[in-house]
């Protein structure tokens, strides 16, 4: 569960740089980035969450 926590937390602050840069800065590479990165957290939240109510049982 650390492991999934570390890479999510690292996922996350990759999409906040990236989703700060496109608005800031209208950098289009960046938002697509940031919807990649949005994408692989959606899966990882998931898996937190099966592994949250495992480890709740």
């Amino acid at each position: 569960m650390e492991k999934l926590f570390a890479t999510l937390d690292e996922k996350m602050k990759f999409f906040a740089e990236n989703a700060a840069a496109q608005v800031k800065n209208g950098n289009k590479a960046a938002g697509m980035r940031a919807r990649k990165a949005s994408l692989e957290i959606e899966k990882l939240m998931k898996e937190f969450r099966k592994v949250s109510i495992a480890a709740a049982k």
